[in-house]
């Protein structure tokens, strides 16, 4: 059965639809001419029923990866659009996960001052987060998603019947995702997931994806109509990122964005307890949600204090020099806090080392 979200922005809105199955509704997309974009990891996986299924008049594939989730990998989709001869009218359409999304969208929202796009997710991570929303982007050697625009798809068809082909890191990554909107809006989203994790990791039950995916998208979907661009409520959907964007760029991304996120939530929730903000039991609470999932916990030891520091503030949310932190109450609920001195965000870093 398939499950149907609105996303309200007027004349800009639109549909998510969930439900498996759901990827077959690309075969709707007529009318206009298609341009597929996708990677060569989900190009080996589902290039052929692509090609058969998604009425298309071109398509691009890039490698795989967040190294390659760059500016050159941008210009090299819009000049193959270009090549293709596709006029503004053309819709762009992303097949993967969340860096084929984000730079499918980017490239549609400057190639030609502006193309539509569809979203087709087949990771989790990018099914219950990137999808939804409009944010297009790409990293640079300063940091990530530093260059980017807000850029709403036409649609995204959401279907759980990809989830079968991800290893289980990738879903562990999308589990972060889940957890992290539980924590800041919807505890019974976060008590959910800590039932029973081993069926969501170790013997997926795919069923159990469905509610969580939608639940994830109802709230993500009302608060986008709320605040498109990210000057409200939008910005604690960031919970985490500050850190984990940290922590990634100091990896050279050889740490995945769940896994940087379920540690920046980590470096988060301790720094909150120290704050006062939230009981200790409740920072406890969310490491071992976060463990019994199969993320990581603990910061590693080459992301140093003071390269932590240099990295939070290269941050995009930052505003005068002022490291933006969204940091949890309890249990379903967060705020943006701007004025965390240096010396209690390192001690937190610091506990939380491995």
């Amino acid at each position: 059965m398939m499950e149907r979200i609105q996303v309200g922005l007027g004349d800009r809105a639109y549909e998510i639809v969930i439900g498996p199955g759901a990827r077959a509704l690309a075969a709707d997309l007529t009318g206009r001419r298609n341009f597929l974009v996708t990677d060569s990891r989900v190009a080996e996986l589902w290039g052929s029923w692509a090609a058969k299924e998604i009425p298309q008049a071109g398509s691009f594939v890039f490698p795989a990866g967040e190294r390659h989730k760059t500016p050159e990998t941008v210009v090299s989709i819009c000049r193959r659009a270009a090549e293709l001869r596709f006029d503004r009218k053309a819709r762009f359409v992303a097949l993967g996960g969340g860096v084929v999304g984000d730079m499918t969208g980017f490239a549609a929202a400057i190639y030609m001052r502006g193309a539509g796009f569809v979203q087709i997710p087949t990771t989790l991570l990018a099914m219950v987060d990137s999808s939804v929303g409009g944010k297009t982007g790409v990293d640079i050697p300063e940091g990530k998603n530093l260059i980017g625009a807000f850029h709403q798809p036409e649609q995204v068809l959401i279907d759980p019947d990809f989830l079968a082909t991800l290893p289980p890191g990738e879903l562990r990554c999308g589990l972060a995702e889940i957890l992290k909107t539980g924590v800041i809006f919807d505890e019974a989203l976060f008590a959910e997931l800590e039932r029973d994790p081993d069926s969501l990791t170790v013997a997926p039950d795919y069923a159990r994806f469905v509610p969580l995916i939608r639940r994830s998208c109802e709230l993500k979907a009302q608060v986008v109509a709320a605040d498109e661009r990210e000057a409200g409520i939008r910005a604690l959907l960031n919970y985490g990122h500050t850190f984990g964007h940290a922590v990634e760029l100091l990896s050279d991304f050889s740490i995945g964005h769940g896994e940087g996120v379920a540690v920046g939530m980590c470096c988060a929730g301790e720094l909150a307890a120290r704050l006062g903000l939230w009981t200790r039991e409740e920072a406890e609470r969310q490491k071992r949600a976060i463990a019994a999932l199969g993320l990581p916990v603990a910061l590693p030891r080459h992301c140093t204090v003071p390269a932590m520091l240099e990295a939070m503030r290269r941050d995009k949310k930052n505003r005068d020099g002022a490291i933006a932190l969204v940091l949890p109450r309890r249990i379903g609920a967060a705020e943006v806090i701007r004025d965390v001195a240096d010396a209690e965000i390192g001690a937190a870093l610091e506990a939380v080392h491995a």
